[in-house]
Order: C-alpha cells, then structure tokens, then sequence
C-alpha cells in the first residue's frame, strides 16, 4: 500500500468510528453475519446501537455434517444463528424462510427486504456485496450475490419509495424509510475498515455457535484471528489492530 492509499484508508477507517443509532444486516444464510460483521456489530452493539438481523435464505442446503438429518437443519440453523446473534448484542432476528441455494433477487425478495427497512429504520444496512469477488470466490456464493443485489434494490429504490410495494404501507402501514449508508461485506474494493480488536472474541464465540457449520471449531479462532489481521495490515488503523472490511456506498 503505498502512503497515499494508507492515508486514505486511514480517513474512511476514522468515519466508522461513528456509531448507527440503528443497523439492519441483510445476509443470504444463517452464519454469514457471523463471517463478514461480527465484529462490527459488537462493537456497534456495546456502544448501544441497536442492531437486528434478516437472514434470506432457510439454510437448509449447508452443513458440514455428511450425515445431518436434512428434515431439521433449517429449524437447527435457526437456533444456532439466534445463539450466535445474542453472542454479540442482537436480540431481533428475521428469518425470510427462501430456499437455500436457489435464491434470486425478485420482486417477491426485494418486497420482503423492504418490509425489514421499513420495520428497522436504520441508520446503516449491512449486506453482502453482488459484485463477484475472483480473488475470493467463496466469498461470492450465488445466493450472496442475490442478497447483495436484492438489498440494494430494496434500499434503492422500494423502501423508501411509496408506490413500491404499495401494500407494505396501504395492508401493514410500514411507512417509506430513506437509508442513509449501505456497508457491503465481502466486497473486492472495500474502501471502510473497522478496527474489532476489543471485540473479535465474541466474534468468535457466534460463529461457534453454528455447529452445523464448523467442520474443525479448534482451528476456528486461530483463523478468524489471522483474517483479521490480516485485514488490519491494510486498514490504516495501525500496527496489529484487528479488522473488518466493508465497502460504503451513500445511497443519498
């Protein structure tokens, strides 16, 4: 990194030191909070922000158990993300029930998304980025790429628009909400970082929780702990700080 890009990571890394009064994270399945934002929403949460979360897909498609009884792992993942979720301060928990593996961005997604804005009214959404990532490739499942997509479209332009979806506010009165910031995790041109070196260990502690999920969870900390540093060298928040990376995009 050279020293002007340092200095600039430096100036978007100082603005998440602000704290949202109120954050809705948008992810495709059970675990991916946990990934791409734990740590932020931890850090988030003990500075009182209120923070909920709206997980798109039923997560019956994933699981690192070759023998997991497939009839009960939606309703497993379920408790498992809602253990994981209160492990860093977050008590509101939407699960939109899509089938895991196949969801796209329709209409039917971006209404149910837009019904969460609406009901949340954040300060700050919280997705997964619907650019491919090829340097990752991992981190750019089809399902998050629909998230990604689907959120965004319900920020801008149905939830803030009142003749999207008419019903939200005619049937269930969820008036238009205008969301100021959207922070896409996994994004291949992060331009925000935020330093989670006092809170990486109840990152750690949710995504212990998915169960389902963690094929070898005596590894799981030494690799969360790598990442973030990892992420830290080029934040610009100084040397050994720990960090997650988002892109911010103003939807203003």
């Amino acid at each position: 990194m050279s020293e002007e890009e340092a200095n600039l990571a430096a100036r978007d890394a100082g603005a998440a030191d602000s704290i949202p009064e109120r954050a809705l994270v948008v992810v495709a399945h059970p675990d991916d909070c946990d990934f791409g934002s734990a740590g932020t929403v931890a850090t988030w949460a003990a500075k009182g922000a209120q923070v909920s979360y709206c997980i798109v897909t039923d997560g019956a498609a994933g699981s690192s158990d070759p023998d997991v009884d497939l009839s009960n792992l939606a309703e497993t993942r379920q408790q498992e993300q809602r253990a994981a979720a209160a492990a860093v301060g977050v008590h509101d928990v939407t699960f939109l029930g899509y089938p895991d593996g196949r969801l796209t961005p329709s209409l039917e997604v971006r209404r149910d998304i837009a019904r969460e804005i609406r009901r949340a009214r954040p300060d700050v959404v919280v997705s997964q980025s619907p650019q491919r990532w090829f340097d990752r490739i991992r981190a750019s499942h089809p399902d998050h790429l629909a998230a990604g997509e689907a959120t965004l479209c319900a920020v801008y332009p149905d939830a803030r628009n009142p003749y999207a979806f008419p019903e939200l506010l005619s049937d269930e009165r969820l008036e238009p909400f205008e969301v100021p910031e959207v922070w896409l995790m996994a994004s291949p041109v992060p331009n925000r970082y935020v330093d989670i070196s006092q809170h990486v260990e109840d990152k750690i502690a949710a995504l212990l929780c998915h169960r389902s999920q963690i094929a070898k969870p005596d590894e799981l900390a030494e690799m969360i702990r790598g990442w973030a540093l990892t992420t830290g060298e080029v934040s610009g928040l100084g040397q050994g700080t720990m960090a997650e990376a988002f892109q911010v995009v103003d939807t203003r």
